[in-house]
């Protein structure tokens, strides 16, 4: 991969780094908010129980979609970056512009999930 499109790519692994660091800690305060809120009724604490369930699992998803973030860029580092985990053949620009920390070329990441629904 050129060293332009690695820089590129960190670049973008970073600021969304950031941002999801942002979401995650914005999750926390709404999350404690709505525990430290008194429900007048049971109509508030379902509301309440209910909001509460879906920022957990968008907190959720940011911590794994982070976990992922932080290897690319440890393979970045390691000049690994941008290799299919499976087959070890280079993962296309195109699918790291939409995914850019992507493990898994597209063919391997289709085989991936039709194994899954087997």
């Amino acid at each position: 991969m050129k060293k332009n499109d690695l820089n590129f790519f960190k670049d973008n692994l970073e600021q969304r780094k950031k941002a999801i660091k942002e979401d995650l800690q914005s999750n926390s305060k709404e999350i404690e908010a709505l525990h430290n809120s008194v429900p007048s009724d049971s109509v508030d604490f379902s509301v309440i129980e209910t909001n509460s369930q879906i920022d957990l699992a968008i907190s959720a998803n940011l911590k794994q979609e982070l976990k992922e973030i932080e290897e690319s860029l440890n393979k970045i580092k390691n000049n690994t970056y941008g290799i299919c985990e499976s087959c070890d053949d280079e993962i296309a620009v195109e699918r790291l512009k939409i995914k850019p920390h992507a493990k898994y070329c597209i063919t391997c990441r289709e085989n991936l999930e039709k194994g899954k629904n087997l």
